[in-house]
């Protein structure tokens, strides 16, 4: 067990999460399906990304920033994805990226993050995502992330008012601390997301599934039948339950 300290206190929390089981891959298939992202005709998908770069991720660090460049491989023939890196470290620090269409220059961003102490800053990430949205529309929020260190109520409004929006949030949460994984899902619930445990125990499944979403912001859901098709697995269930 390792410890962080909260707002509140000392939590203990658990230094690996569980696996993703089928009834977690089912219950992310059965929001994916429902999400209202769509994608303009002659204008690219925009993906907001965003994670959680506090110390309590480093160890994990570099597995999860390879899964999360995976997620972007499938889309370069499509060519028509921005994508904005977003995250949060260290003394109130939050980044956001230009939007990027060029998957080199995503992921030199990427790999160019490293962790600092800090508390979590989701309200100001989906604060954000709602400017963002306001400006041009996007499609879909993923964010990566192990904690959650503020008032439950204040973001669940915010997340709301994203919600309203038509931007679905799809959340993959890192270890197992069980006072995020109740927020992250409301999160989820309240934008039309998903929440889905992300460990390396569940790789393949989850680079189908992080793949599946950004192919479909860049593309809509033909984008995502071709690709399931190809993939297999989760994004082939994914796909068989989107249109029902």
């Amino acid at each position: 067990m390792t410890t962080r300290k909260k707002s509140g206190g000392i939590v203990n929390k658990p230094a690996a999460g569980p696996v993703s089981s089928q009834s977690d891959i089912d219950a992310f298939v059965r929001r994916v399906r429902t999400a209202p992202a769509a994608v303009t005709a002659g204008r690219p998908g925009r993906l907001l990304f965003a994670m959680d770069a506090t110390a309590s991720r480093e160890p994990s660090w570099d597995r999860a920033c390879q899964l999360q460049g995976e997620m972007f491989s499938e889309t370069d023939a499509l060519g028509g994805l921005a994508v904005q890196l977003a995250y949060y470290r260290g003394f109130g620090e939050f980044k956001a990226s230009a939007w990027l269409t060029d998957t080199k220059k995503l992921l030199r961003e990427m790999t160019g993050v490293f962790c600092l102490g800090g508390q979590t800053q989701i309200d100001r990430l989906l604060g954000h995502a709602i400017a963002e949205t306001g400006k041009e529309r996007v499609q879909a929020l993923v964010f990566v992330g192990d904690a959650f260190e503020e008032d439950i109520d204040v973001v669940c409004h915010r997340a709301g008012e994203l919600g309203v929006l038509g931007v679905p949030v799809f959340i993959f949460h890192e270890g197992g601390d069980p006072v995020a994984r109740r927020a992250f899902e409301q999160i989820a619930r309240l934008t039309k997301g998903a929440c889905c445990p992300f460990d390396g125990n569940s790789a393949q499944q989850l680079r189908d599934l992080l793949g599946a979403v950004a192919v479909y912001a860049a593309g809509g859901r033909k984008a995502l039948q071709d690709f399931s098709s190809r993939r297999g697995g989760a994004a082939l269930q994914l796909t068989h339950r989107f249109g029902k």
